[in-house]
């Protein structure tokens, strides 16, 4: 299989976009090792990777807490792939929002990925690394209400360009995927009209599927993108191309 014999490890990987990550992660012969909060989510995202004759194993992790990034690469060791997918969002006007959001938002869209990727990159050198970082259109798109959100993942992209050029000569690969309405359980607490209203600033009218989100990473994950670094690519059914 592709990725047989390779070792990938995906924070936020139980649930929506980074569980459906795991999956096809192990489905093509990886193994896997998925962090979380979660420690039943975990189990339930091993034994379903695992019934389906993939390996994996579950990290619990809270990102938010920064001794436990250091913990996590510990735990996990050397890995191939590294799938910085774990983020948190909340919605307020820029006057409205509270430190305590702000700061949350940044520790674990930005310094998260920054302190885990400065951790295992390293150890991915002559190993065909490969980096996958994840981002939203909210990042692109200047959209009221979204100020600390955005600003924390367009850090993350700014990242993803350094990243891509700090680490070439290793053979480690960064790549971004900006990542556009989503059927997820983190949508459950948008309204209906919200929902709606984002749905309608794609092309086709509609949200993804975590799986459809997943086998974009995956492939930039995987050596069929052996000759992509520093991209940010757009999986957001057209929501961005306004920008053009």
């Amino acid at each position: 299989m592709e990725l047989e014999g390779k070792k990938a490890l995906v924070t936020g990987g139980t649930s929506g976009i980074g569980r459906e990550v795991a999956k096809q992660l192990a489905a093509l012969g990886a193994e896997v090792y998925v962090s979380g909060r979660d420690a039943a989510r975990g189990a339930e995202t091993v034994s379903e990777i695992e019934d389906a004759g993939g390996t994996a194993h579950f990290v619990a992790a809270d990102l938010a807490d920064f001794d436990a990034i250091g913990k996590l690469a510990a735990e996990v060791g050397a890995v191939d792939i590294l799938i910085n997918n774990a983020g948190i969002f909340s919605f307020a006007p820029t006057p409205q929002e509270t430190l305590e959001a702000y700061q949350a938002m940044f520790d674990v869209n930005v310094r998260a990925p920054y302190f885990l990727t400065a951790a295992l990159a390293p150890g991915m050198a002559g190993r065909d690394g490969a980096i996958v970082n994840v981002s939203t259109m909210v990042a692109e798109l200047g959209m009221g209400g979204s100020s600390a959100y955005a600003a924390s993942k367009a850090a993350l992209a700014s990242l993803n360009r350094t990243w891509a050029s700090e680490f070439a000569d290793a053979g480690v690969r960064v790549n971004t995927v900006t990542v556009g309405p989503t059927e997820t359980g983190g949508s459950e607490s948008m309204g209906e009209d919200e929902k709606a209203f984002v749905r309608g600033l794609t092309k086709l009218g509609r949200s993804a599927e975590p799986s459809e989100i997943a086998a974009a990473i995956v492939f930039l994950a995987s050596p069929r993108a052996s000759y992509v670094t520093g991209a940010n690519l757009a999986v957001d059914a057209g929501a961005t191309t306004i920008l053009a």
